[in-house]
């Protein structure tokens, strides 16, 4: 049986300033990782920062994913009051693993792929910049393990995300997301190999898209760029 979790009592819902402020932090978090040129920058941007409104509305403002299952999860789970603050974090309270769910396994783990994620997309973005001043095809660092680091990074911190506080909308987004930057990927591709041609079609066969083969990650690529096998 689930053991009785012991929560914070008090309201969290309704203060639209913490669901303001929340979304401006982390907005302007991610873009100063990110830092958007290009239409198909604003639009990924803009995409990821709507998940992060509709994930915070839901934290502090209308908890509308435990109002909708909080008939089912009242008897399933008898012992958890599904209308505190805590309870958003569906995940721990389900398993139970601990009275405070900010302590707990999938809260740590969740700040663990947030973090990786806002690493991946600043540490993309920077070689991705320096790249486009010398208008040279960037095949090294982080791009020599895959070829779109930054939207691998927002995917990994919407799945953070997900981890910690998951809700109705945020699951429906996250897939529709997620398809939105494989495509906007696919038209970068396009656009690459109509810029640098066969050096890029060589870099798309060497270089996996979203997740790196494991004999990349044991052995470091080399430093070479793909201008340099002219």
């Amino acid at each position: 049986m689930t053991k009785a979790i012991l929560q914070d009592h008090s309201p969290a819902c309704g203060l639209r300033s913490l669901v303001i402020v929340n979304s401006v932090i982390f907005i302007e978090f991610a873009f100063t990782f990110f830092k958007p040129h290009t239409g198909r920058d604003w639009r990924s941007f803009g995409a990821f920062s709507a998940f992060l409104v509709a994930l915070f509305a839901e934290m502090y403002g209308f908890p509308l994913t435990i109002y909708v299952l909080s008939g089912r999860l009242q008897s399933r789970f008898p012992n958890v009051d599904w209308f505190s603050h805590d309870a958003g974090h569906l995940l721990e309270m389900m398993f139970g693993w601990q009275a405070n769910p900010h302590a707990g396994r999938f809260h740590v783990l969740s700040f663990l792929f947030i973090g990786a994620g806002f690493l991946l997309i600043s540490v993309g973005w920077k070689a991705l910049y320096q790249g486009q001043r010398q208008h040279q095809l960037v095949t090294t660092g982080v791009y020599g393990y895959m070829r779109h680091p930054q939207y691998v990074g927002f995917i990994l911190v919407m799945y953070g995300f997900l981890l910690q506080w998951p809700t109705l909308l945020t699951l429906g987004m996250f897939p529709v997301l997620v398809f939105m930057y494989v495509r906007l990927a696919r038209v970068e591709e396009r656009a690459a190999a109509a810029e640098f041609g066969s050096l890029y079609e060589r870099y798309r066969r060497d270089v996996p898209g979203f997740v790196p083969r494991l004999s990349r990650l044991f052995f470091v690529p080399s430093r070479r760029t793909a201008n340099d096998e002219e």
